[in-house]
């Protein structure tokens, strides 16, 4: 791991992106799509390879010299996750595709093993569709019932409803993502998991967009379950892990077969490993949960606090200059929220909008994000979503502005 930076130098941060070094369209790459997947630095890109390239063997099944040294990084990536996010112990981290698999994990082993008819699972109505989707397919399967935490118009959640709600009781479980992939809201966790606990739920945390941006600390926050995906933290894709808290995991059937994770296979039945083997089955992911791991080391490294601090000015600068642009109107004014600007224009289709960006080098994501209920919620069926992450600079705000000031002139 690297010496920890103590001065934010955004030169020295950009140089360790190869992407970034490229032109779209004849112009400088301004990439304001993080919030989709992170660019990747150097470390990250020369771990996986040097998984790939060296130590490329299967993890847990060899005696061999190569096979010793992925299972050595495989073991180690884990003890990085977990040390990164505070959890009690490394089994407490399951590794996964991403939070979709992650937050598929906990509905069908935890909720087809725990939740009965006439049981609720309450969601945020901001929630990105991997924990919407996962819930109402247990909750058709188990005769429970899955009910959207209201939001208001900024878009933040109504506490006192969630508590009202809570205090009816038949509530099981509570998930909520901890910032909001559309909008940037950051939710409060802590808070939320104090009042489910105290009326006997549990809550899970999609994580995705919290874990380059916000310290996590799943222990501080009261976290039951807490799902991670490392490309949204400048890692690969097709990897992240689960979180969950030892007991609860210790207690939850595995949810997939396979190998690796039995103790013993007859034809006259299986028994199954202990935490984390009983929920990882097959081959794993072994460059890409090293790849994560890298990740994490660079962010340390790196100084979250400073990209932190960087990522907030640059935002509320950014929300200034936004403003200014005639038809344009930001979707999502939460207090304290994160490094992702969702905007409408009058006139002009986000598809639009985001056609004209990208010939000016300028990637940003369009549509609805995933979050089709907060979209209805919201009024909009759309939106154009610039996100910010460690390497972005006030050179790509020009960038975007100009190229939201040719889209004004075209649909005057």
């Amino acid at each position: 791991m690297r010496t920890v930076t103590t001065l934010y130098d955004l030169r020295a941060v950009r140089a360790e992106f190869p992407a970034l070094g490229q032109e779209v369209h004849g112009r400088r790459l301004a990439y304001l799509d993080s919030a989709a997947t992170t660019q990747r630095p150097r470390a990250v890109i020369d771990a996986v390879a040097r998984m790939m390239g060296e130590d490329n063997a299967n993890v847990h099944r060899g005696v061999h010299a190569l096979s010793q040294r992925a299972t050595d990084a495989y073991d180690q990536a884990r003890s990085t996750v977990a040390r990164f996010v505070n959890a009690a112990r490394d089994e407490e981290v399951v590794f996964a595709k991403g939070c979709t698999e992650a937050v598929n994990l906990v509905a069908h082993s935890w909720g087809r093993a725990n939740l009965r008819p006439g049981e609720a699972v309450l969601l945020s109505a901001m929630e990105h569709h991997a924990n919407i989707v996962p819930w109402q397919m247990v909750a058709e399967a188990t005769g429970a019932q899955v009910e959207p935490i209201p939001v208001t118009d900024e878009p933040t959640l109504d506490l006192d409803w969630l508590e009202i709600r809570l205090r009816q009781g038949g509530v099981k479980m509570v998930g909520v993502k901890h910032v909001c992939n559309a909008t940037g809201t950051v939710n409060p966790v802590g808070e939320m998991a104090r009042l489910a606990h105290q009326h006997g739920a549990l809550i899970l945390v999609d994580g995705a967009q919290a874990l380059a941006h916000e310290p996590v600390d799943v222990q501080a926050l009261g976290a039951d379950f807490y799902a991670m995906s490392a490309h949204k933290v400048y890692g690969p894709m097709g990897a992240g892990a689960l979180y969950g808290r030892h007991d609860l995991l210790k207690a939850m059937p595995p949810w997939q077969g396979g190998g690796d994770m039995i103790r013993t296979v007859s034809f006259e039945g299986s028994t199954f490993g202990g935490l984390p083997n009983k929920f990882e089955p097959g081959t794993p992911n072994v460059p890409g949960v090293v790849g994560f791991a890298a990740a994490l080391d660079w962010l340390v490294a790196t100084g979250l606090q400073a990209v932190r601090e960087h990522e907030e000015g640059l935002r509320r600068q950014a929300t200034q200059r936004l403003e200014a642009v005639h038809g344009l109107r930001i979707v999502g004014t939460a207090p304290g929220k994160a490094g992702v600007l969702s905007f409408v224009m009058e006139q002009a289709h986000p598809h639009d909008v985001g056609t004209i960006l990208d010939l000016h080098g300028v990637a940003v994501r369009t549509g609805h994000h995933c979050c089709m209920p907060l979209m209805d919620r919201l009024g909009v069926p759309a939106t154009t979503r610039a996100s910010l992450a460690a390497y972005s600079g006030e050179d790509d705000i020009d960038q975007l502005v100009e190229g939201l000031e040719h889209v004004a002139r075209v649909f005057a």
